[in-house]
Parts: C-alpha cells; sequence; structure tokens
C-alpha cells in the first residue's frame, strides 16, 4: 500500500468516508484542504453501469466550462485549406500531409486534434498513435468538422473530452483549486449534466454508479448527485 504525504493525511482527516457531500459542500471541504505547491487540477471520476466492450453503450462527448479549465491547451488541426482561419482562431500546429507524416513517426506535443471530413481518410490511418491517447478526431466530440476554427475557439475557450475507458471509468479534468467555489460548483454541474445526458439509449439499470471530487493531490469526496439525476 502507497504511503500518502502528511499533507494527504492532514487532509483525510477532514473526510467522512460513509457520507456522500452535496456539491457545493464538498467544494468548499476540497478548497479547506491543504494545498500543495503547486497549483493542482480537479477532478471529477465517474464510476458507470454500462458495458465498454459493447459500441451501443460506449459514453464520449465533450462540454463546454463556464470557466474555462484553467490549462494551456496545445491543438492540432488537419486540413487541406483553412490554413489561416485556424491558426487565426489559436490553432497551435496547422497542416496535413506534413502532420500526418509527423505523428505517424511519433510526436504528439499537442493536447486536442481537429480534422475536417475530407481529411480523415488519411488521419484514420494515425490510430495507433493517436487512439491511445484518446487524441482521434471523431463527430462525437466535435473534432470531425469543416469550421475548424469555431472548434479552435470552443476548445480554447475551456470545452474538454470526456471518453470511457476499459473499465467503465470516466475521469474529467474540468478546472484548477486556484479557482474560486462558484467556478468550481458551476464547471462541475456542466461536466455532471453532460455525463448525464450522455447516457446511451442500449444502458440498462443504473447508469451512474458514484460521482467523486478531487485535487490532483487530494482524498476523494463521494458526492451525492440525486439532484442531477431526478430525485
Amino acid at each position: 500500500m502507497a504511503k500518502h504525504s502528511k499533507r494527504y493525511r492532514e487532509a483525510l482527516k477532514l473526510v467522512d468516508r460513509t457520507k456522500s457531500y452535496p456539491l457545493p459542500e464538498a467544494v468548499k471541504l476540497l478548497k479547506q484542504m491543504p494545498r500543495s505547491k503547486f497549483d493542482e487540477s480537479v477532478e471529477l471520476a465517474f464510476k458507470l453501469g454500462v458495458d465498454p466492450k459493447q459500441s451501443d453503450q460506449m459514453v464520449r462527448g465533450t462540454v463546454g466550462l463556464p470557466h474555462g479549465s484553467g490549462k494551456k491547451v496545445r491543438i492540432l488541426v488537419f486540413t487541406k485549406g483553412n490554413h489561416e482561419a485556424a491558426k487565426t482562431a489559436g490553432a497551435d500546429y496547422v497542416g496535413f500531409e506534413d502532420m500526418v507524416k509527423k505523428v505517424a513517426e511519433g510526436w504528439a506535443d499537442f493536447d486536442v486534434a481537429i480534422a475536417t471530413p475530407e481529411t480523415m481518410g488519411e488521419v484514420r490511418k494515425l490510430g495507433k498513435v493517436l487512439g491511445p491517447r484518446g487524441l482521434m478526431p471523431n463527430p462525437k466530440t466535435g473534432t470531425v468538422t469543416d469550421d475548424v476554427a469555431k472548434a479552435v475557439k470552443e476548445f480554447k475557450a475551456g470545452r474538454v473530452e470526456f471518453k470511457i475507458d476499459k473499465a467503465a471509468n470516466l475521469h474529467v479534468p474540468f478546472g484548477k483549486i486556484s479557482f474560486n467555489e462558484e467556478q468550481i460548483i458551476e464547471n462541475a454541474r456542466a461536466v455532471i449534466e453532460a455525463v448525464v445526458k450522455s447516457r446511451p439509449p442500449a444502458a440498462k439499470g443504473r447508469y451512474i454508479h458514484s460521482c467523486t471530487l478531487s485535487a490532483t493531490m487530494s482524498p476523494g469526496l463521494r458526492l451525492d448527485i440525486k439532484e442531477f439525476l431526478g430525485g
């Protein structure tokens, strides 16, 4: 068992492990915990009642964060045209054949990849490189589009992607511990609502088994999310 730091142990003393906290109370408690020397990311972790092995039970999407993610997002755009529009919107890297070749060689110094539909024939060949990193453009997440400028602006402003893993878990970083309580609460609400709306029609039974709030170096706080589920 990993040995936790003194700071973590002090934070753990504030947590009632038998309790599910309302979101505002959980955020208030998280902000009271001993802080690290760096600006920790704040994350929501979900355990979902779906089978990721079934294609009709995949959970993925994007959500716009009202207060941004607090993170500098590096964006790569695959496009045959629209170079200037993408750059003006804030894309960090723009190209087609040159970028496909660079990524195929293992380069992945970016956080989001956006592609126009006409480039996807070649971009799909990068599946072995982009897939494991969760960077493959997909129409469902708004990263395959003809309006690359709009997509770039949205991701720069704080639109984040989420995708279920093989164990039916979903991890969504959505801000920084330096945000004020209201900013964290509003961003968290946006994420929870987006995940709830992403329930696959094929999913049976209980959809969200648990939802936990934490910062990079903090213990998790189990949330009571009944208000988001209609009861």
